[in-house]
């Protein structure tokens, strides 16, 4: 497979030098490196500009309910573990509408890997803060600054022992779909949370500010080393970590349940199921 392989003809609706460009590009490059086919890939996501995304790869797609894409991912894995599944969701999208669905897919273990567009503001609903917006920014919605301190998606995932925890950079495409690569073929929850600059409403958090603090980590950081791990995720400001920050192999959803064994429900047959009896109730 080649990227063209995967080539949708959607017109994009990102603004021109959009984080999300090196996002699809990395996700590409990933698919490609995973040596899978279109009908074998599902993309899902919200709602959001960082849910456009799954328009852009010719793939299986679901666009779902604001904050709702990781049930219908988890399912979906469920279903089908054959299924590369991967969601593409924005950090209001995940973290604010969808914040309890994050937490409880973390703590179930369901083997999917989901990427945030994290621009740290809601770029589809023109800029109000989202809930990675730095304290004390200004908006059209904020006027005397956000007063709420920012969540920490990465240390919140480590704290709930994720599977897999790893921050990208949009910019570094190259590097993200190494990342991504790393997060599919993970057997569990992997959370990949992408820095990406939205050039029209996020003014503090641009190309030229990322790239002045970020810097990739090497072998001396030990990625099964909660505690270290927790650390570089809290690293924020002059300094800013990407890679693999947490990885461990505690058993995935499926793996507890032993699904393995058991025929995958894409393959039951549903001919002889009938549910008359129960929608007469609501007749």
């Amino acid at each position: 497979m080649n990227i063209a392989d995967f080539k949708s003809d959607d017109p994009i609706a990102w603004c021109p030098g959009c984080g999300n460009f090196g996002i699809l590009n990395a996700v590409k490059k990933a698919l490609v490196l995973l040596d899978v086919k279109p009908n074998q890939v599902l993309l899902v996501s919200g709602i959001g500009q960082a849910a456009k995304l799954p328009h852009y790869i010719k793939c299986n797609c679901f666009n779902g309910l604001h904050g709702r894409a990781l049930p219908v991912a988890a399912g979906a894995k469920i279903a089908n573990p054959d299924l590369t599944v991967i969601v593409t969701t924005g950090d209001g999208d995940c973290y604010g509408e969808g914040g309890n669905h994050f937490i409880h897919n973390i703590r179930r273990n369901v083997d999917i890997t989901v990427i945030v567009h994290d621009n740290q503001i809601y770029g589809l609903t023109k800029g109000q803060a989202s809930p990675t917006t730095d304290a004390g920014y200004i908006t059209k919605v904020q006027p005397y600054g956000v007063v709420a301190d920012a969540l920490g998606p990465l240390e919140l995932a480590i704290a709930l022992n994720a599977g897999f925890v790893a921050r990208g950079y949009s910019r570094e495409s190259d590097y993200l779909a190494n990342l991504i690569v790393e997060a599919v073929n993970h057997k569990g929850f992997s959370l990949i949370d992408v820095l990406q600059p939205c050039v029209t409403f996020n003014k503090k958090n641009t190309y030229q500010w990322y790239s002045e603090r970020i810097y990739k980590l090497d072998n001396s950081h030990d990625p099964s080393d909660k505690k270290k791990a927790y650390e570089k995720a809290a690293e924020w400001g002059e300094r800013i970590p990407v890679g693999i920050i947490y990885r461990n192999n505690r058993p995935s959803f499926d793996q507890r349940l032993g699904l393995s064994a058991r025929k995958p429900i894409i393959d039951e047959d549903l001919s002889s199921i009938d549910i008359s009896s129960l929608m007469n109730e609501y007749v």
